[in-house]
């Protein structure tokens, strides 16, 4: 009887999870309408009068300025990991404010902590309040970037001696309430970027060494058959760098090399890309929205630009 009555439990289990799969994969894999025409428009993003301005203007030779981020006030930080700064913008001035070793990326937490990705292998966390500068996290070969969930989990990239021959990047997670770390992703041609889904369940990575978008089922996702896949392929330039999103799921990634941010939909479908003006430079590095406009800094010759928008970028934790 008790045997019996096992099997029955089992069999029951089994059917709970069969069909808790199958919501998840009707969910994810629901036919859609075949478009007529084509999908999308940059028009649909930008409007076609619309006109890049420069909003920092050639800062330091010596600098490589990336990792823009805003704080709740308004103001522009970003980072240098050549000259080793963390930088805010006053008065369309970049102003030091600390030094903080091979500072490449940057996200603020909630609490107001800004914490800071290093090409040495560390994670930092400057407090503006207190102007102090703690090392979170050490031992890496060599961090870039970083998101921060919903929760405060941590996602960040660990890059530094992978290329696309030899695709040993990481991409790791910060548990919040353990507080411990573990790897999210392996295997990866120099993950650079890292971002969020505007619903939280896919966490989106720059494959810089293969010119791609690798999405991957985030750790908030819930059960599915869903597995990471390349999400968008990209040509020309060198590879995708940093990544926003907007409220709408769409994803613009800063194309290195090429001079743009290439935009696609939820889907992976292409709107089409957004140049800068003639004149600046290729090396386009990072990108933040804020009241409307998209942002982005150019680290060859150390100039931010930011053109108006349709959309709203998606809040970031340390906005809220």
């Amino acid at each position: 009887m008790k045997k019996k009555l096992g099997v029955t439990i089992a069999v029951l289990i089994a059917l709970c999870l069969v069909t808790v799969t199958f919501v998840g994969a009707k969910s994810l894999y629901e036919t859609k309408k075949v478009p007529k025409g084509e999908r999308h428009s940059i028009s649909e993003i930008i409007h076609p009068s619309a006109k890049w301005e420069k909003v920092v203007d050639g800062a330091a030779e010596s600098r490589f300025m990336e990792g823009i981020n805003f704080d709740r006030s308004g103001s522009m930080w970003m980072v240098s990991p050549m000259s080793n700064e963390l930088l805010k913008v006053e008065r369309n001035k970049v102003k030091t404010v600390d030094e903080i070793p091979g500072a490449v990326g940057a996200k603020f937490h909630k609490d107001g902590r800004l914490f800071i990705t290093s090409i040495t292998g560390n994670l930092f966390a400057y407090d503006p309040e207190k102007r102090t500068t703690e090392t979170v996290l050490s031992g890496y070969k060599g961090l870039n970037d970083l998101v921060f969930d919903e929760k405060g989990g941590l996602y960040f990239t660990d890059p530094i001696g992978s290329d696309a021959l030899n695709p040993t990047g990481t991409v790791y997670y910060l548990n919040p309430e353990t507080e411990e770390v573990e790897v999210f992703a392996d295997g990866i041609a120099y993950p650079n970027g890292v971002a969020i889904s505007a619903d939280g369940n896919r966490v989106y990575i720059s494959e810089f060494g293969k010119n791609r978008i690798v999405s991957a089922p985030s750790k908030a996702a819930a059960a599915s058959p869903e597995t990471p896949f390349v999400f968008a392929q990209f040509e020309g330039g060198i590879g995708p760098d940093g990544v926003a999103v907007d409220e709408e799921g769409n994803l613009y990634f800063a194309h290195f090399q090429a001079g743009e941010i290439a935009v696609v939909d939820a889907s992976g479908f292409k709107y089409g890309t957004i140049r800068l003006p003639e004149g600046a430079g290729t090396f386009t590095t990072n990108l933040a929205f804020r009241d409307g406009y998209l942002y982005v800094t150019e680290s060859s010759k150390n100039e931010v630009w930011r053109i108006k928008v349709k959309k709203e970028g998606l809040p970031l934790y340390g906005s809220k």
